[in-house]
């Protein structure tokens, strides 16, 4: 039986780049994250989204521009910066700070002003199971940070043109980052609404509309398939 909690509580704080700072190219500072940024914090995603959210995001998705969604050049995971860069100089990595912030009851390593995480309680975003976190070489995988928009499905949509400094925003932007179950970031990949969704439908909503609140944050594309697929979700929510 899949379990969907709430969970209480005031998210870690994070940096989000504002568009401006990314066309600059400039590193995030940081920052508070709204409800409007980041729709699953503290591990807890809405069983479903208000009208107004959904209508907005219907709206954004109408603006994006509609591109083939395809690039001459290969993807390359490095032209993103270093994984899990501490961009916003808060003296943890990207990794670590979005776990900090979704994960329920985050237990941190001593000494580190609460940024090594060792254990804590993963509600996934998109299935709504349980996953223990517990830091280690061998369990700490069960527990990944997730792309919403992932990267090289960015890379075909416009980011193959960015800067390195933009890239490397956009790879630890808390607002296209959480923390989701080895199973479901692994079956999420690098594909669109189009090609995956969360499986239980009462989470899609939220999803494809941090999805395209992403892409219209930093200016990219959508192809047709899959802004018709992000369009009859939003249409349902």
């Amino acid at each position: 039986m899949i379990v969907i909690a709430v969970a209480l509580g005031t998210p870690r704080q994070e940096s989000a780049p504002s568009p401006d700072a990314v066309s600059a190219g400039v590193a995030p500072t940081a920052a508070t994250p709204s409800a409007t940024s980041i729709r699953t914090p503290s591990g807890s995603p809405p069983a479903t989204a208000s009208v107004s959210d959904a209508d907005a995001a219907i709206a954004r998705l109408a603006m994006l521009e509609v591109v083939a969604g395809y690039s001459d050049a290969r993807y390359d995971r490095d032209r993103f910066g270093e994984t899990w860069a501490d961009v916003d100089r808060n003296g943890c990595d990207t990794r670590n700070d979005t776990l900090g912030r979704d994960l329920l009851d985050p237990v941190f390593k001593p000494g580190t002003r609460d940024c090594k995480v060792l254990s804590g309680l993963l509600v996934d975003p998109y299935d709504g199971t349980h996953v223990d976190f517990v830091s280690g070489r061998n369990t700490s995988a069960l527990v990944q940070i997730d792309h919403v928009v992932a990267l090289a499905w960015a890379w075909r949509h416009g980011a193959e043109s960015w800067t390195d400094a933009q890239r490397t925003a956009f790879a630890n932007d808390p607002r296209n980052l959480v923390a989701a179950s080895e199973e479901m970031n692994q079956a999420k990949s690098d594909s669109g609404p189009s090609e995956w969704l969360p499986p239980v439908a009462e989470l899609r909503c939220g999803y494809v509309e941090n999805f395209v609140d992403v892409l219209d944050a930093y200016d990219l594309g959508i192809d047709p398939a899959d802004k018709d697929a992000a369009q009859a979700v939003l249409e349902r929510c």
